[in-house]
């Protein structure tokens, strides 16, 4: 894997900035309480945490829409909330954050997504969610793609499942579609439901769990990895196969067949929530600059290791890019 200098990150920054990308996936809401751990319940074995602050953040696809946004793309946010004032919130934090909302939808009949951590000492102690992971219906569905196709000027389009019900076998293939007919960029972060629907993208990002429930082995040499790699490019018809591997970094697998290793390097971790968010805003953000998939895949492995180095979901932003560069 070559290396990538920040020359080349502020040219790929500096070209991207102010595109549009849509991201289209589960909206969440981000609530923590944060607080000091000193004694120990005498009702049961548990940490009482005296609660100093609350705050909320965007999470889910609205964080890596997020990330987008602090990299200088012009996010459009596409996914549902619930009527309630969970959902009021979400839309509140996202508009004063400057992205697109017109492609929130908002549904009586479900949610909101809120998934509550408690942090102490600045480690997570627990994580309340609440949730439903109903598939949306097809007119909600309908309403998504229609706004998809009235944006003429998409500078890629990033799928990102959670597995809460906006991402449907009809919506992956309404998108794939429309990616191919229009020679947009499309980047999946998937998980196990319709798996091998997504096809003909431009990277698909699996992790290793995601990447063996789907296959059906365990990947646990680099022998395995390779052959996930090519048996996903192959299943998948896509253009590039991006596989994490945690601290072990990235597998890079290119239809033209080259493969490249990006190693992660070592950091202070303090928390891994939002890494996978923040790797596929950055990978989306570099190649509509102009990158390759190897220099997005270089970049996109070094953000999430600086976003891992603070509690919470945090966005990377350019100045913390170009620092970790001469990490």
């Amino acid at each position: 894997m070559h290396i990538i200098t920040s020359e080349r990150v502020e040219e790929l920054l500096s070209n991207s900035a102010g595109r549009v990308i849509a991201v289209i996936g589960d909206l969440m809401l981000d609530r923590y309480f944060w607080g000091t751990v000193s004694r120990i319940s005498p009702e049961a074995p548990v940490p009482v945490i005296d609660v100093e602050s609350e705050t909320f953040h965007l999470g889910g696809a609205a964080n890596v829409a997020h990330n987008l946004k602090s990299l200088g793309i012009d996010p459009l946010l596409c996914g549902v909330v619930g009527n309630d004032n969970s959902g009021k919130l979400l839309v509140e934090i996202a508009e004063q954050s400057c992205l697109q909302t017109k492609g929130i939808i908002s549904v009586d009949s479900r949610p909101t997504t809120v998934k509550t951590r408690i942090i102490g000492n600045n480690q997570q102690i627990a994580r309340l969610d609440r949730e439903t992971r109903s598939e949306i219906s097809g007119n909600t569905t309908n309403q998504i793609i229609s706004m998809l196709k009235s944006c003429t000027n998409l500078a890629g389009i990033i799928m990102e499942d959670y597995n809460k019900g906006v991402i449907t076998k009809y919506l992956i293939e309404e998108i794939s579609q429309l990616s191919q007919a229009r020679n947009i960029p499309l980047f999946v972060d998937p998980k196990l439901n319709f798996f091998f629907d997504y096809q003909y993208a431009t990277v698909f990002k699996p992790n290793r769990k995601e990447a063996q429930e789907a296959l059906g082995f365990t990947l646990k040499t680099e022998e395995d990895i390779v052959e996930a790699g090519k048996e996903l490019l192959f299943r998948l018809q896509a253009e590039n196969i991006l596989l994490t591997l945690g601290d072990k970094g990235m597998m890079l697998f290119q239809k033209n067949g080259t493969i490249a290793s990006v190693p992660t390097k070592a950091r202070h971790i303090a928390d891994v929530s939002g890494a996978g968010d923040t790797a596929i805003a950055t990978l989306a953000t570099a190649i509509a600059g102009g990158a390759s998939a190897a220099e997005a895949a270089i970049l996109a492995n070094i953000a999430a290791g600086v976003v891992c180095e603070e509690p919470g979901i945090v966005s990377i932003k350019p100045n913390a890019l170009l620092a970790a560069l001469e990490y």
